[in-house]
């Protein structure tokens, strides 16, 4: 079983920039490939971006890709996402997820644990 905890949210305005964290409880951190989703009110859950094992590979939603950065530190048992030139549909309760095995994936039914979210809101 591996705990997830989300920190870094809150209220920015659009423009702004917003640094999540997600610390796992379990070692060993670096075998797990970590993604991040979003969920906006009475919208589904979507894919944001994930990072494999090593930080070697990242893959982003359209959306975010030139103004969101995945990234990891293993030593921290830590994934980051750094988010920059935020816009007012960036709003979401933003999700970190662990998947135990296989590689990067987009699909959120291929992860295993899941993170309780942090809110992130942008003002325009």
């Amino acid at each position: 079983q591996v705990q997830l905890v989300e920190s870094g949210g809150g209220l920015v305005q659009a423009g702004g920039s917003l640094r999540l964290s997600c610390a796992a409880s379990r070692r060993p951190f670096r075998s797990y490939v970590m993604g991040w989703f979003r969920q906006a009110p009475g919208k589904e859950r979507e894919f944001v971006s994930t990072i494999n094992w090593s930080g070697g590979s990242t893959y982003y939603a359209d959306s975010v890709k030139g103004r969101f950065t995945i990234s990891r530190d293993n030593a921290k048992n830590t994934v980051y996402l750094q988010m920059n030139s935020l816009k007012p549909k960036d709003t979401a309760v933003y999700y970190c997820a662990a998947k135990s095995s296989g590689g990067i994936a987009t699909d959120k039914v291929w992860y295993d644990y899941w993170g309780q979210g942090t809110q992130v809101t942008v003002s325009s």
